[in-house]
Parts: C-alpha cells; structure tokens; sequence
C-alpha cells in the first residue's frame, strides 16, 4: 500500500499482508527502498559467489553475509511506537544433511555430510498466527524483486540504485506539485 505526502503523492510503500485473501497483518512502513537494496544484495551473492556469499558452490545456497542469521526484519510500528500489528522476517540457516554412500559388494557403506543454506521466511498476523515458508536464494530473490515490482507499479516509478550507494532515483524522488 502506498505511503503519501501531505499532497497525497505516494512516495514509499508499506506492505499488507493477506493469509487466504484475508487481512493479516501490516508490515515494513517505507520499505520499498531496503526491499529494492535487498533484491540487489541476494543478486549480487548469487552470481559472483565471492566473500560476502561466504564461498558457497551452489548459488542456490548463496546469501548475503555468508553466516547465519537474521537477514531482515519488517515490524509493524504505530505512531506511539507499539509493535503488534505483524512481522515478516528472514532468517538463514545452515543446514546439515547425510548423503550415505552407495553400498559396494559387502562392504559397509560409508557418506558425507552436506550443508546446505536455506532462508525461513516468517510471517506473523495481529492475532499471532504465524507461518513459515523454506526458500532457497533463488526464491527469496524472485519473492523480493516482486515485491519491488508490485511497489514499482503502485508509485509509478523505480527504485534504481547506484551500486553501493545510499542514493536512489525514481520513485524516492518525485516531483511534487506547486
């Protein structure tokens, strides 16, 4: 939903969001331009693979910051500065798998371990429901970049980022009416 200037003029977005086409819960109060950095960042991790993704072969597993962790937070916050309206957060994790080995006459089999990295996307409601959705970087970066897409459309511009920059261009800026 768009955020608006006193003249009415959207110029950020906050998200809603619906569990089964009802209302759940209001998130993220101008969240457009982190999402846009955001969408960037889980790019760039996936297609170089270097330091900020942490080495990791498969760019399925590849996230920025290469430890676990929280990746992000979006909190509904009041005017007098309650949090209880939502929360859609994202944290990555490490996880361990055993591939065992294929048996080899009657010798007794032996594996590895393999790791993998997967994002848990948590989205909590007003009422405190919660639900939970496993995502490899691929799908984080395509539910991310719609997000910024759907956000696009609604301010009728974009969020175009200089790399490694703090300035944005497009929808953060726009010309106001005298």
């Amino acid at each position: 939903m768009p955020c608006r200037d006193r003249l009415g003029v959207p110029y950020e977005v906050t998200l809603e969001l619906y569990r089964d086409g009802v209302p759940y819960g209001t998130v993220g109060e101008r969240c457009g331009w982190f999402l846009a950095r955001l969408a960037r960042v889980i790019a760039d991790a996936r297609a170089d693979g270097g330091p900020q993704a942490g080495g990791w072969p498969d760019p399925e597993d590849r996230f920025p910051g290469g430890d676990e962790g929280e990746m992000f937070a979006l909190r509904y916050r009041s005017r007098i500065d309650v949090v209880g309206g939502g929360e859609l957060r994202c944290q990555v994790r490490t996880m361990p798998s055993w591939i065992p080995a294929r048996r080899r006459g009657g010798v007794a089999p032996l594996g590895e371990w393999r790791l993998t990295r997967r994002a848990f996307l948590e989205a909590w409601g007003a009422s405190g429901v919660g639900l939970r959705a496993e995502l490899t970087s691929g799908r984080l970066a395509a539910f991310v970049e719609g997000l910024v897409g759907d956000a696009e459309e609604i301010l009728g511009g974009s969020f175009e980022m200089e790399r490694n920059s703090n300035l944005t261009n497009g929808a953060v800026r726009v010309s106001r009416p005298r």
